[in-house]
């Protein structure tokens, strides 16, 4: 296991700056002089696709959205898919998985309603806290996602989601709070949207007050895509990663903040060990060489001749089954 603290004390500031932003779309950015490799995410959102594109590149296994698990009510059967989708974003050469989305059904019109398990905050929160175990007792890690409060559908990315201390905490946080408190994700995903007034990725109250200082969240604070809004205050406020790549917000424009006094160093140093947190949870200072993309196809057939022959019982004995479990 690599010092980490040994190897920020032999960083440069330019160095440290440079991990705060993605290299590309999918990749964290790596620093070759002191063997820092880069960490490649992957998402779906039901399932874990491959490099190539939205549309092309090797085939992945598509798996029940969200709304559908949360259906079943069976934490079991979503910690099983967890891990089936933790080897899935293995095979693509990933070690993050930029999910569970845990936002709250608010409307049938919500366009990412599927992604989402639920109206209900608790039954939200027992089914991110088995994925994430799933996902990650794979060596993977999960992202909860979008935080918080991006619900609506009607300008999903500048909208000010006006919430009360009540409401905030009872419902929209409550997902949220379980996972990271239970499951332990290694990196939140910051939401597009303004929660009453301040944009998500660069909110001290929700960012640094209540996740990381109040429920002690130790992983990575990332943006969504293109959804990082500021130089000093995304920084200041939490958001340790702006994805995706190269940097828009970060770079020189983060340095030279930092020259002018605006940044203490020490924030960044923060950001800094928390990338290298999750390079080492991932196994990334071991096995640093990307692995390329495959298709894993066999446990997914076999989970599918095991349902055929249960079906096939059933239908002999003219009974009534639900098989809610892969379990042979």
């Amino acid at each position: 296991m690599r010092d980490r603290e040994d190897i920020l004390s032999r960083m440069t500031l330019q160095e440290k700056v440079s991990m705060l932003a993605g290299s590309d779309m999918w990749h964290t950015t790596p620093v070759k002089r002191l063997g820092i490799p880069a960490v490649k995410m992957t998402d779906g959102p039901n399932g874990a696709r491959g490099g190539g594109g939205f549309s092309d590149g090797v085939k992945a296994a598509c798996f029940p959205a969200g709304v559908a698990l949360a259906s079943t009510w069976n934490t079991d059967l979503v910690e099983r898919i967890g891990q089936a989708l933790g080897q899935e974003a293995r095979s693509k050469g990933a070690s993050v998985l930029l999910a569970p989305t845990v936002n709250i059904h608010r409307s049938p019109l919500g366009g990412r309603n599927f992604e989402c398990y639920s109206e209900d905050p608790y039954l939200s929160g027992r089914m991110a806290v088995a994925y994430i175990k799933g996902v990650q007792s794979q060596g993977v890690g999960a992202t909860l996602k979008h935080y918080v409060c991006n619900d609506s559908e009607y300008q999903r990315n500048s909208i000010s989601s006006e919430v009360s201390e009540r409401a905030l905490r009872e419902i929209y946080l409550a997902p949220f709070q379980a996972a990271v408190q239970e499951a332990k994700p290694w990196a939140v995903m910051a939401s597009y949207n303004k929660v009453n007034g301040t944009f998500a990725s660069e909110n001290p109250l929700t960012l640094t007050e209540i996740l990381k200082e109040e429920w002690d969240f130790d992983g990575v604070v990332m943006s969504d895509w293109f959804g990082t809004q500021s130089t000093v205050a995304s920084v200041k406020a939490g958001l340790d990663l702006e994805m995706p790549g190269p940097a828009a917000w970060r770079g020189e424009k983060l340095l030279q903040a930092v020259e002018r006094g605006e940044v203490d160093e020490a924030t960044i140093d923060e950001s800094v060990r928390r990338l290298l947190r999750l390079i080492a949870r991932t196994g990334a200072f071991e096995h640093p060489d990307e692995e390329p993309e495959r298709l894993i196809a066999r446990s997914i057939k076999l989970w599918l001749v095991k349902r055929r022959r249960r079906a096939s019982s059933c239908s002999k004995t003219n009974t009534m089954c639900f098989h809610s479990s892969p379990k042979s």
